[in-house]
């Protein structure tokens, strides 16, 4: 790789007009992360499956991967394992340094963004045919500015669609597939954008059937939809570039998987939704999500299962981002709220969190793994437990639920390799979000409003934060 990475910049989307670089940041650039990627660099893996054509329906879960997770299926670990590549290299082509003046851009070509970013087998079965950019919708105080311009940095980009064009890999697939890859939160704005935590409505050009109960986080709904004059939203990409892959590609077998991590993986949920209800025929369109948060309530899950999208969620029980945010009720705990001798604590704890919209539903299926269980994870470590590698080294290792790991990886990482690439430590990003938050909810305690506005940030904060502990 070269020290000086072309830079992609899209000619109808300017990133960040009003962002200058400067010798000093908030949060300062770690060069040692890129060379710790460097340095575990690889080509993707050559998966040696067998020809996937005669049940390429089932692998994408047309039939809710029954009998296929556990124990896990060879071929479906391998498909898994290959999307979530698609998700690293979103992430190794990401320019995180603060003090570029491409910071937030691709650093990479559309033609040589796959192969820079090591991943030469996706490079000669796929084409990326187009870059996507998501924009926050956080506003802060004028004021904020002055502090950091990293708050000046609104548009971002996110990831990539790449459709398959190698003919063997197509006939290998039963179809040609198309992957839409979003990688995990980056920008100080976009982890602001994950503490707005309550439940909002979707808005009309998101149709939830006659339900108008259906609702998102509020965050990702902001990032999935927000525009600015010069960038168009998440939302307009992807439809738009779904509609033209449909009209070149319509006439054959075609698939849509969309798959990211953290906050990749619930922007995949609101793309892969939109999608499915969005087009008279959409191909069939799956999810594989890694270290995802929650979402949607249950409403929108039921209009989630209704759609045909297919979710597989991949899970770390010791990933703590995978309980945030707000609340999950089970149905149980619904029938037994129900009965008269429930505690008047626990009854007021429930309105409480019922009126701030936290109350949250998980969705699809469901692939639980455990960093704890692995001989390589160190399970206390918080970043490493959410790392897009220990969740790629996990289901490389997992067999199933009574004989959980085998005892050696072929392809990933150590626990040390893991630690040099495990990035910025939580600790700290908690700690700048919390102040920012609460700044910017003191800009409005002037009022009662402004009262119920800060009690409500306190209540969404400390509800994430007793689910993380």
């Amino acid at each position: 790789m070269s020290t000086q990475p072309h830079t992609f910049h899209s000619s109808t989307c300017n990133p960040n007009p009003s962002y200058v670089a400067t010798t000093t940041s908030l949060l300062p650039f770690n060069k040692s992360h890129l060379t710790s990627w460097n340095r575990l660099k690889h080509d993707s893996i050559q998966f040696n499956s067998p020809k996937l054509a005669h049940k390429w329906m089932q692998y994408q879960g047309i039939n809710n991967w029954e009998g296929l997770l556990d124990p896990l299926d060879h071929n479906l670990r391998n498909e898994i394992l290959r999307y979530g590549q698609f998700v690293e290299a979103a992430y190794r082509s990401f320019d995180y340094d603060v003090n570029s003046p491409t910071y937030s851009t691709c650093r990479y070509s559309k033609t040589s963004l796959l192969t820079n970013s090591g991943m030469k087998f996706h490079a000669d079965n796929y084409r990326i045919t187009k870059n996507l950019r998501a924009t926050c919708g956080f506003r802060l105080p004028n004021w904020f500015h002055d502090i950091s311009q990293l708050t000046r940095v609104r548009s971002s980009w996110i990831g990539y669609v790449a459709v398959c064009t190698d003919k063997n890999e197509i006939a290998r697939l039963g179809r040609r597939d198309v992957v839409i890859s979003l990688r995990g939160t980056a920008t100080l704005l976009e982890w602001l954008e994950n503490f707005r935590a309550t439940l909002t409505t979707l808005p009309n050009n998101i149709g939830c059937g006659n339900n108008n109960e259906c609702m998102v986080e509020k965050g990702f709904l902001s990032i999935y939809v927000s525009k600015t004059d010069t960038c168009p939203s998440l939302q307009d990409m992807v439809k738009e570039e779904v509609r033209t892959l449909i009209k070149s590609y319509g006439d054959e077998p075609l698939s849509l998987t969309i798959t990211g991590h953290s906050l990749g993986a619930a922007l995949a949920i609101l793309s892969a939704y939109d999608i499915a209800t969005s087009f008279r025929i959409p191909p069939l369109v799956t999810v594989i999500s890694f270290g995802g948060p929650r979402v949607v309530n249950d409403k929108f899950r039921s209009q989630l299962e209704q759609s045909g999208v297919r979710i597989l969620r991949i899970v770390n029980s010791d990933d703590v981002i995978t309980k945030f945010p707000g609340f999950v009720e089970k149905s149980d705990d619904v029938e037994i709220n129900k009965g008269a001798h429930v505690d008047l604590l626990q009854r007021w704890l429930r309105q409480r969190v019922e009126y701030m919209k936290l109350v949250y539903a998980d969705v699809g299926q469901e692939l639980r793994l455990s960093s704890r269980e692995s001989p390589y994870v160190k399970s206390g470590d918080i970043a490493t437990c959410h790392d897009l590698k220990t969740y790629l080294h996990l289901v490389e290792c997992f067999v199933s639920s009574s004989s959980p790991y085998v005892k050696q990886t072929r392809y990933y990482p150590t626990q040390s390799q893991l630690n040099d690439v495990a990035g910025p430590r939580f600790g700290l990003i908690f700690l700048l979000l919390f102040l920012f938050i609460m700044l910017y909810a003191l800009q409005e305690i002037d009022s009662l409003q402004g009262v119920l506005k800060l009690q409500e940030t306190f209540v969404n904060i400390i509800s994430s934060l007793i689910m993380i502990a």
